[in-house]
């Protein structure tokens, strides 16, 4: 394997793991920067807003930047820009200035978010095999420090201000240090850049794209259902105590990080299609398990498979977008990534209001559906889904 494209898997992996640490840190601190401006959870909850739509213009502005100008440039700058950034919460006073550090913060972390995708989207071509979803498994690492170096922090009586400053520069540090392994933009051969050229009326409207995006909306607002409503459930719906619903969360986390992990070697083996297929099937059953489960320990099984499920099935959407079209790798992510994180957002919003209408357990019907769409669209991944370069057996992988 060349060393250079080694080391850039290796920067790959540490600007995820950067990504989702910054991020991590900011999700620990906002109990104590919400206190510290005096806000309500009303007002921050609208402030929240800001911070994802800082995050979805940043995603749109990255992706046609990475493939004008090449990830290697972008993805630092983006990092750079995030963790300076994640300081500017702790820094502020009240409502008004917290606001356009939710903004600021947000945009830094689309730009990171898209470009870091577009760069391991390069690097997964030139392996020739999955591994995609083991840098999104990165991710997850990388939240899992923030909240050990949270609690740390926060035991020894940190303000917010002063480690959010402290991880700013820590960002700084590791963002210009993995930029040197960052592989150099690609050069595309002259006949597919004909035909890209050929083909740009058809790029202006890419309909498979937007499929992919419809469904990394779905999977992604069931994702949010989890991370926003899972302890909710077993608190109030199946009466457990405040400690033991923790663990539906930790179960559901602790599984897609592992999953993710693992996810590579299973797609190599049968298919991006089929883990898609398949993954969104045992997330429909695992969520199924947990809606209907009379008792907590059956819950947290479905939590557990629920993750499990779900671990691989986003990381392959970024992959066969970015795969699609290598000219127009970061605006395809760009696309997915974007809308996907809309359905992240909109998991509290959707699932909320159905809650007047009926339990909240059976309002995790919808995710299930969303499941069951993706396990039946799966075939959409089936074109362009596999990396083309050095992987003579990808094409047959790809019909699994």
């Amino acid at each position: 394997m060349d060393k250079t494209l080694r080391a850039g898997r290796l920067a790959t992996f540490a600007y995820f793991v950067l990504n989702g640490f910054l991020l991590g840190m900011w999700i620990v601190h906002i109990p104590s920067v919400e206190a510290h401006t005096g806000i309500s959870h009303a007002v921050l909850g609208w402030l929240l807003l800001l911070l994802g739509a800082g995050a979805f213009a940043g995603m749109r502005l990255a992706g046609p930047l990475a493939d004008r100008y090449g990830a290697r440039k972008v993805v630092p700058l983006s990092a750079a820009l995030c963790g300076v950034a994640l300081a500017l919460p702790g820094l502020a006073g009240n409502a008004w200035t917290l606001g356009p550090a939710l903004l600021v913060f947000g945009f830094g972390n689309g730009c990171l978010d898209v470009s870091m995708n577009t760069h391991a989207v390069q690097v997964e071509r030139g392996y020739g095999r999955p591994i995609m979803s083991a840098f999104h498994a990165l991710f997850s690492i990388g939240g899992v420090l923030a909240s050990l170096v949270g609690a740390v922090t926060l035991s020894l009586g940190l303000s917010a201000a002063t480690t959010l400053g402290a991880m700013a520069l820590l960002g700084l540090v590791a963002a210009g240090t993995a930029s040197r392994a960052l592989l150099p933009p690609e050069s595309v051969p002259a006949e597919e850049a004909a035909a890209t050229e050929a083909a740009g009326a058809e790029r202006g409207t890419p309909s498979r794209i937007w499929i992919l995006a419809a469904l990394a909306f779905m999977l992604m607002l069931s994702e949010g259902v989890a991370n926003d409503w899972s302890v909710l459930h077993l608190k109030d719906v199946l009466d457990a105590p405040e400690a033991t619903a923790a663990f539906a969360y930790g179960a559901f986390a602790t599984a897609m990080t592992v999953g993710r992990l693992l996810t590579d070697r299973v797609a190599a083996r049968i298919g991006t299609v089929a883990v898609v297929r398949y993954g969104s099937a045992v997330a429909a059953v695992g969520l199924t398990v947990a809606t209907l489960a009379p008792v907590v320990p059956l819950a947290l099984v479905g939590w557990t498979v629920f993750g499990v499920g779900l671990s691989g099935c986003v990381p392959q959407l970024f992959s066969a977008a970015g795969h699609a079209d290598p000219g127009a790798a970061g605006a395809n992510v760009s696309r997915v990534a974007g809308l996907g994180y809309l359905g992240m957002l909109a998991g509290p919003a959707v699932i909320g209001p159905m809650t007047h209408l009926m339990p909240l357990n059976l309002a995790f019907l919808l995710p299930v559906a969303f499941c069951a769409v993706a396990c039946l669209t799966a075939p959409i991944l089936r074109t362009g889904a596999a990396p083309a370069s050095g992987a003579g057996t990808a094409p047959a992988r790809q019909q699994a």
